[in-house]
């Protein structure tokens, strides 16, 4: 497997975004090793909360709720998924599969960090990714946040959605961080969309933000259906605390809610809510208040 690896000098001063690197090794699936970048701040023996991103960004997303959560006691993990961030990336599209990237981070959160007991926060391609290792491994997850995100099994999508997958599958020039600002209420400064930029030095780096919408299984005879399918055989069962916390502006992801709600009874009795004033990547309108949301809500009653 070919893989690029961005230099570390992209990341230099980036605004809001000073936490130390940490990084594992994984198996890519083919005999060598991929690098996988994470965050990881606040107390070793705290609490995990993991912080999961989607498409097209990165840890980065989650600089305003880090601090937040870390100075209360938790041990916050934030990975960059593979192809993201500081995380190596595989310079085949198709090299990218969405049951290798639930291998990539299952190897990476357990195999070698062993995480147990984990709050999951999870956004966009982050709940895909993430959810399918809270249905296939239930043990290890205390509490599941999902905002503005799916496990999808085949049952179609949003036109927005749609309008996106074939948006990404045929520009030129994908460019993330004006993706990234378009899917806010407030916009980003220059310096910020700067810094969703920086894990891209070329084209050639985005393969993975390429292929990602493609992956995504909307129709029936997609290869991803049936793990999917078992995933939720798996979310079930679980009846630890599930909270949901969409915005209020999100057209991609508007109504997924509602399978989480009818299929999971860890969602009974909690107090979801709606993050108003935001858009698909709410953690950048929103982090601070979803931040100190999740703090209360994980607070021992």
């Amino acid at each position: 497997m070919d893989v690029l690896r961005t230099p570390d000098d992209r990341f230099d001063n980036l605004p809001g975004y000073d936490f130390e690197p940490h990084y594992v090794e994984v198996p890519d699936g083919e005999g060598g090793s991929l690098r996988v970048h994470y965050v990881d701040e606040g107390l070793r023996s705290g609490e995990v909360v993991l912080l999961m991103h989607g498409e097209p960004s990165w840890s980065y997303l989650y600089r305003s709720m880090i601090p937040i959560l870390a100075e209360v006691g938790y041990r916050v993990v934030a990975p960059d998924l593979v192809g993201f961030g500081r995380s190596d990336k595989p310079a085949d599209r198709e090299d990218y599969t969405y049951a290798r990237h639930v291998e990539w981070m299952r190897a990476a959160l357990f195999d070698q960090l062993d995480l147990e007991g984990i709050t999951l926060y999870c956004q966009d391609w982050g709940g895909l990714i993430g959810l399918r290792l809270v249905g296939e491994h239930p043990d290890r997850f205390a509490r599941v946040c999902a905002a503005n995100t799916s496990l999808p099994s085949g049952t179609g999508a949003s036109d927005a959605f749609r309008m996106w997958k074939d948006y990404s599958q045929t520009v030129d020039v994908l460019d993330i961080g004006k993706l990234v600002a378009g899917g806010t209420v407030n916009g980003l400064a220059d310096d910020v969309v700067a810094a969703y930029d920086a894990p891209f030095p070329d084209e050639s780096y985005k393969e993975g933000a390429r292929m990602f919408p493609a992956l995504v299984p909307l129709e029936p005879d997609n290869v991803a259906v049936a793990d999917n399918l078992a995933a939720w055989e798996g979310l079930r069962g679980f009846d630890r605390p599930f909270l949901v916390a969409f915005s209020d502006g999100d057209p991609m992801t508007k109504g997924s809610d509602r399978a989480m709600h009818s299929r999971i009874p860890g969602t009974n009795g909690q107090p979801h809510t709606t993050i108003e004033g935001a858009g698909h990547f709410l953690q950048e309108d929103k982090g601070a208040e979803i931040a100190r949301m999740l703090v209360d809500w994980m607070a021992p009653s």
